[in-house]
């Protein structure tokens, strides 16, 4: 018997508070089923395919932010080893990667037990989060595929911060 009894009765339904964030952004959206939105969002290197998904058994909303990047079956070990090297240092969320499809994922979830409300300041926070990773990131997934480098090499050259403007 569970602890808390699941399936509270909200004031609205979670992911309407992503749709109307992404109105407001003037995100290119989908409102593909009742409990999920897929939303596209432009960053600095690539687009950001971001999903929210909400689990009412879970009383979760749960994010999936891919971008534009298939790994080939080659370099998957060396993206295993480097999403290894990054969740590590990572505190909100983790990457994955889908072997299926060969796409990196960012997941993170936010959980609203109890019938607790999402805030749009949350759902920004979420959204914000793994854009600001994925450009984080980017390269360093970018050099293992396309220049052939180790795990340890990419990761070393996505912690390099430069200061100031050239």
């Amino acid at each position: 018997m569970p602890l808390v009894q699941i399936g509270e009765e909200r004031d609205f339904h979670p992911v309407d508070i992503i749709e109307q964030l992404a109105a407001i952004h003037e995100w290119a959206f989908d409102r593909s089923a009742d409990d999920e939105i897929n939303i596209s969002v432009s960053g600095s290197w690539t687009d950001y395919h971001i999903s929210f998904n909400w689990r009412e058994d879970l009383e979760a909303l749960h994010l999936a932010c891919a971008f534009d990047m298939r790994v080939p079956e080659n370099r998957r070990n060396e993206i295993y080893r480097l999403v290894a090297m990054i969740n590590e240092q990572l505190w909100l969320g983790h990457f994955d990667l889908w072997s299926h499809e060969g796409i990196v994922m960012f997941r993170h979830g936010l959980l609203l037990t109890g019938g607790a409300e999402p805030s749009a300041e949350q759902c920004t926070a979420l959204i914000e989060n793994s854009i600001e990773t994925g450009e984080r990131y980017y390269q360093a997934f970018q050099f293992v595929l396309w220049a052939g480098k180790t795990a340890e090499e990419a990761i070393e050259s996505s912690l390099f911060e430069t200061v100031g403007e050239a």
